[in-house]
């Protein structure tokens, strides 16, 4: 399986991490401890099987994320879904055959921390906001090798 990822300009990357360490610091999850190199803030557009047929991704790209959240069992970063984003989604998913998820359930965010415990939501020190996502990448899920896509 292959992932589209887009990454964050140089602060909020850096934002996401001080809050991945905060989080680390405070004992909980946190992907601060995830020690694969290739492990990095990202907002996942789409996962298929091929990325044959991927159209071209038009970067930089307005990137403003939200308030600290739970996914599941993940706490994330909402990141809003502005038109632009949208619109690329829906692109990407439109040209690759197997891609998930579909526009209806995407559910734009950058994940802090997976399997967090609790409902209790900690009091994550705030960062910048607003920036762009600045290049995009995939990642292969069977070889854990990413490759740049611009």
């Amino acid at each position: 399986m292959h992932t589209v990822e887009l990454l964050l300009d140089q602060e909020l990357d850096g934002a996401v991490r001080r809050q991945w360490s905060f989080l680390e610091e405070c004992g909980l999850p946190s992907l601060a401890r995830h020690p694969h190199p290739t492990n990095r803030p990202h907002l996942t557009l789409v996962r298929a099987s091929s990325l044959a047929g991927l159209p071209p991704l038009t970067l930089p790209l307005a990137a403003e994320l939200g308030p600290v959240t739970r996914l599941g069992r993940a706490l994330v970063r909402e990141v809003t879904p502005t038109p632009e984003l949208r619109e690329l989604h829906r692109r990407i998913w439109s040209a690759l055959p197997d891609a998930w998820p579909p526009p209806q359930e995407w559910t734009p965010h950058v994940s802090l921390a997976l399997r967090f415990p609790g409902t209790t939501m900690p009091a994550i020190p705030a960062g910048p906001d607003c920036g762009h996502f600045v290049a995009a990448r995939t990642y292969d899920t069977l070889t854990r090798e990413v490759r740049e896509l611009s």
